[in-house]
């Protein structure tokens, strides 16, 4: 009988839909990483929430022995090691909508806790002061409030403020006009919405485009007496920078559910009088806790007992005889998807995916899901195989799969095109090897690379110089180069510059390579 090991707390009804469903359910919670690496081994699913940690070596054991899927309840999987779960052929799930209303509700509380100073008055009450004049608050009617991302949780908190009588405008590269139309909301671009904004809600996952989204210069370009309101994740804001803002009365008020570092047990933030906290209780409903234990125990069940996959992280829908021929091809599709959404920086309209050779002959569907989870992720949260399409149609994102059997310059290729409000890019790569995924073309132009974990990208004008002031300053700081390719389209022309770096580009550095006179875009990006 498949077994299932519960280590963090779930609703009891979970517990009895495995059992239900004929698999044998053990609960026991708070185990360390040494008495799960004991353990692991002898179960099938692993079913966490927040509290334990799946790490490289509880997953490493897991996959030596009967470990199938690991089943989160709830969105995030930081607590999860996702390449190790790959790499050792567990499937990682999550659910992604049970707590959207909760967390859209917590981000809305603490609004309302903002403008009329709750917690501070509340504290003061308690102890017989009777302050009534120093808590002078503020209504929300007729406020703007300004939401930096409108995916599941930021729709919810935007058709709540609505409620409220607020004006909503919002900043995410993903939203259609066409569907911000339809929300009611105004499309913004990040400064308009700095400018204009009464009080903003962060609604983003935690990438290289999102971290630290509201620091110093953020919050110099935001109106005075703002206030701003973080439920989604800690790093989106600059603790140091807030704490100064807060401290000159730039901003009001502020209100985090999540820190930079969790269990925030001692923080610079900590004790302000303009500062409400909770310790990450977004989630924290017995509705929504219910709910997500319920979606895991269904989706692991499933999997174990039939083979179905529903949210996975790290696995596409995909019989056992398509996954054992797509594998390297699935590599390729999400690099390529990836590279064009870390570009993407304006609204997404389409994306047209092509396929060309040997691959045309191949079931393309998990490809174009995989290409649309790399366009997507470094806006949206919780994007996976399942629910990308998904995430494209609700932004009215036009996804075209063509597929020619024509004779190519290559084997097989693959070639993805963005098109956004502003302008359109492609990509394209290949196979090396029949297994090893390789960018053969951007934008038109020939440039053979190998994408590694941290790469930069750079857009200038074929002109002398370029290169060697590059070069001159990433040795100054100490950046080692690892690759370096060229392309161009002709002769004092437009050129791509794409360098594997050993490691992340300061920002200081960044700026410095982009104040090159020649130089018309630079981005970090990683893989």
């Amino acid at each position: 009988m498949p077994k299932i090991l519960i280590a963090d707390k779930l609703s009891p009804l979970a517990v009895d839909i495995f059992r239900q469903r004929g698999l044998e359910a053990d609960v026991v919670t708070g185990l360390s990483e040494d008495e799960l690496v004991e353990r692991i081994a002898d179960y099938d699913g692993l079913a966490v929430r927040s509290a334990t940690k799946a790490t490289e070596r509880v997953l490493e054991a897991g996959g030596k022995g009967n470990l199938k899927v690991v089943g989160r309840a709830g969105i995030g999987v930081d607590n999860i090691d996702i390449p190790a779960a790959t790499a050792n052929g567990v499937v990682v799930m999550n659910t992604p909508y049970g707590n959207a209303v909760t967390t859209a509700e917590h981000a809305v509380a603490m609004m309302f806790a903002l403008a009329r100073q709750i917690p501070q008055a509340n504290e003061s009450t308690h102890a017989g002061k009777w302050e009534k004049s120093k808590f002078m608050g503020t209504e929300l009617t007729g406020k703007t409030l300004g939401l930096i991302g409108c995916g599941n949780i930021g729709t919810i908190v935007a058709e709540r403020a609505q409620g409220l009588k607020m004006r909503v405008i919002s900043y995410d590269p993903f939203l259609s006009l066409e569907r911000a139309k339809d929300l009611g909301i105004e499309k913004v671009e990040l400064d308009d919405l700095l400018a204009r904004a009464d009080f903003i809600t962060l609604h983003v996952p935690l990438t290289e485009q999102t971290k630290g989204i509201l620091d110093a210069e953020a919050f110099a370009k935001c109106k005075q007496g703002v206030r701003v309101v973080n439920c989604a994740r800690g790093g989106l804001v600059v603790e140091s920078d807030l704490k100064e803002a807060l401290d000159s009365g730039q901003v009001a008020g502020a209100a985090l559910d999540v820190f930079e570092e969790e269990p925030a047990k001692e923080n610079s933030l900590f004790g302000h009088p303009n500062l409400v906290c909770t310790p990450h209780l977004g989630a924290s409903t017995s509705e929504a806790q219910e709910k997500v234990a319920l979606q895991v125990a269904e989706q692991m069940s499933d999997y174990i007992l039939t083979g179905a996959v529903t949210n996975a992280i790290n696995m596409p829908s995909l019989s056992a005889e398509d996954a054992k021929h797509l594998g390297p091809y699935m590599s390729l599709a999400e690099q390529l998807g990836s590279f064009a959404g870390q570009l993407t920086r304006t609204g997404l309209q389409s994306v047209r995916i092509e396929y060309e050779g040997h691959v045309a002959g191949l079931n393309c569907r998990p490809l174009t899901q995989a290409v649309l989870v790399g366009i997507l992720q470094p806006m949206l949260d919780s994007v996976n195989m399942v629910n990308a399409p998904i995430m494209a149609r609700q932004r009215d994102v036009d996804v075209a799969e063509v597929k020619y059997e024509r004779d190519c310059d290559y084997q097989t290729l693959i070639r993805v095109t963005v098109e956004t409000e502003n302008q359109e890019r492609s990509v394209a790569g290949t196979l090396f090897g029949g297994s090893k995924p390789r960018l053969v073309e951007i934008k038109g132009i020939q440039v053979e690379a190998q994408l590694g974990k941290h790469m930069l990208y750079i857009t200038n004008q074929d002109k002398p110089g370029v290169i060697g002031a590059l070069g001159r300053i990433l040795s100054e700081s100490g950046l080692n180069i690892a690759t370096f390719h060229l392309g161009r389209t002709e002769s004092g022309g437009d050129a791509i510059c794409l360098l594997e770096l050993d490691g992340d580009v300061p920002a200081p550095v960044l700026k410095e390579i982009r104040d090159l006179p020649q130089v018309l875009r630079a981005e970090p990006l990683r893989f």
